[in-house]
């Protein structure tokens, strides 16, 4: 049963040492932004390893951290098919989106719409963009907050607010330069934090076998299976789904989400900008690789050293202290323990086979280990019903939890402080990159535009600080009232494609379709979200798809209606 009192003095001052010193660093490297250009665009100052490291920051949140091992625990390395489109993304943009943002001079990806169709389809783009990211930015707050509320013995609102409250110090003080500079601190935290997590996996191995006899189990395990090429809607991560859908995805969100905009809008010129996306795109697949592996590490860790029954150990304790329960959840845990010492002794002998290539053993061991397994995740599957029948409304999806145990409960003392700090700090530098967007897209294409157009530049920098504080104060919000889904790196996901595939569509129209005006773009890109959101609630089609359908739905639909005899005063009056 995790408490604050597991965590040690060294831990606690690593880790509040580690924030601190992030938000201090942040605050001071950016004060005295006098203008809005210095507060929205950091006065373009920013090189491209700033750039690439803060593109990497924004999109590794603290779910990244929580969830990506527990999904590879769960599922094995599959899910980086999920980034093979991200490469491709990186060189269109850089070839396509960049120039255009630099050479109109915008401050947001939307003000770029008004000039090539109308108000109403830069405001409609805008707020979609607003309330896709406005619940993202709740999410990657709670994320983390309900994991370490419980791991901490804090309460999940007071959390919330710590982690949001931190950030909106820096975020509104010195608004994107302090996003980008103190991003830097927060990937070296984190990268420290995971090669530590890593080499510890290692040296927690059985000493009598070498690392490739650990991974050729695991993949026996089913957990090395990289790439999928078998094509199915229905099937969430496969190469195709990654390469299209990922591709889709990634040139929707580093293309057109103002939280990734910003970043390169940043650069002191287009060569720094693009150096800085294709940075990311090189290293953005081999981090996310390595973060899946420390996952199938920490599984196979869990080979050689019981695992709990369920991973959110808090819940399955709170079981045996309810005596109608106790009998069962007793049971449970005994079988547990019996089937565990049977696989472990499985595990073993198909090791043996591997170090001394006993080819005639390793077919029968494996098939004996998969039926194991089954056993194993039938027992589990108890566990989560008795939960249930103890309390109806639980949640049992526990893969978020898997790292978090194994940290709190394998590591030293110190490294849980260091790992800890690498979880808030993701949070941060997520968050920050969220609502400093939020704000400055609230602010450049909705108030500057249509509510205020002739404030000074004083107000206008006001302004922002306050949509600063605004946007985070309801992130926070938001994060205080959201509940647990079935894994949180799938729901940002989940959430960004419901809305990037329509506007990719809107900005692809716009570079592409020259003759395609702004009534026909705005009329397709309200029937596209119409479908994508029918198709979310009423078919088995996987979510990656979704950033397809709605970006082929508005292209196809805009040049169809464009074909259509236009009235002249409508399209002047645009």
């Amino acid at each position: 049963n995790y408490n604050s009192s597991e965590m040690t003095v060294l831990d606690w001052s690593i880790l509040l040492g580690t924030l601190l010193t992030i938000v201090l660093y942040g605050t001071w490297k950016t004060r005295g932004n006098k203008n809005i250009e210095g507060y929205l665009l950091g006065d373009k100052s920013m090189k491209w390893w700033t750039i690439g490291l803060s593109v990497m920051a924004t999109q590794a949140s603290a779910i990244t951290f929580l969830s990506t091992p527990g999904q590879a625990y769960q599922d094995g390395m599959g899910f980086i098919q999920f980034y093979f489109g991200l490469p491709i993304a990186m060189v269109i943009l850089c070839v396509t989106f960049i120039p255009i943002y630099y050479k109109l001079k915008v401050y947001t990806a939307y003000e770029f719409l008004e000039g090539r169709f109308d108000l109403k389809t830069r405001t409609l783009t805008a707020f979609l963009f607003l309330l896709q990211r406005g619940l993202a930015a709740g999410i990657t707050i709670y994320a983390p907050a309900i994991i370490l509320s419980s791991v901490l013995g804090w309460d999940l609102n007071l959390t919330n607010i710590f982690i949001g409250v931190l950030v909106i110090i820096y975020t509104v003080s010195g608004g994107t330069k302090a996003v980008s500079q103190t991003q830097k601190q927060q990937m070296f935290v984190i990268m420290a934090g995971m090669f530590a997590a890593f080499f510890i996996l290692i040296d927690k191995m059985p000493d009598e076998y070498s690392f490739g006899t650990i991974m050729q189990t695991a993949g026996k395990m089913g957990k090395m299976e990289v790439i999928d090429l078998n094509f199915d809607l229905k099937d969430r991560y496969n190469l195709w789904s990654g390469l299209t859908g990922g591709l889709f995805l990634a040139l929707s969100y580093f293309g057109t989400d103002q939280s990734q905009v910003a970043r390169y809008l940043t650069a002191s010129s287009i060569k720094q900008s693009r150096l800085g996306l294709l940075f990311n795109g090189l290293l953005k697949i081999p981090m996310q690789f390595f973060i899946l592996l420390v996952g199938v590490l920490v599984f196979m860790f869990y080979q050689f050293t019981a695992p709990p029954v369920f991973f959110d150990t808090n819940k399955w304790e709170n079981i045996a202290q309810q005596e109608q329960f106790k009998a069962e959840h007793d049971q449970i845990e005994t079988d547990h323990g019996k089937l565990f010492e049977q696989k472990k002794e499985v595990v073993g002998l198909l090791m043996d086979a591997f170090e001394s290539n006993n080819e005639s053993s390793i077919a029968p061991l494996t098939d004996r280990l998969n039926q194991l397994q089954s056993d194993e995740q039938l027992i589990r599957d108890q566990a989560k019903d008795l939960i249930v029948k103890a309390d109806p409304d639980a949640e049992t999806k526990d893969t978020d939890r898997v790292f978090i145990t194994f940290i709190m409960d394998h590591l030293p003392h110190g490294l849980i402080g260091l790992l800890l700090a690498v979880i808030f700090s993701a949070a941060m530098s997520s968050t920050s990159s969220e609502i400093n967007a939020l704000a400055s897209t609230s602010l450049v294409d909705m108030y500057k535009r249509s509510i205020n157009p002739d404030g000074t530049d004083a107000h206008y920098l006001f302004m922002s600080k306050a949509l600063t504080v605004f946007w985070g104060v309801l992130a926070i919000g938001f994060a205080s009232v959201a509940s647990l889904f079935e894994n949180l790196i799938q729901l940002v996901n989940i959430l960004g494609s419901l809305f990037y595939g329509t506007i990719l569509g809107i900005f692809l129209v716009a570079f592409y379709f020259k003759k395609v005006k702004g009534n026909a773009v705005f009329i397709a890109a309200l029937i596209a979200e119409s479908i994508v959101l029918l198709l979310f609630w009423k078919s088995d089609i996987q979510y990656l798809w979704f950033n397809v359908i709605g970006c082929g739905i508005v292209i196809i639909v805009a040049l169809l209606l464009s074909l259509l005899p236009q009235d002249p005063k409508i399209e002047e009056g645009r």
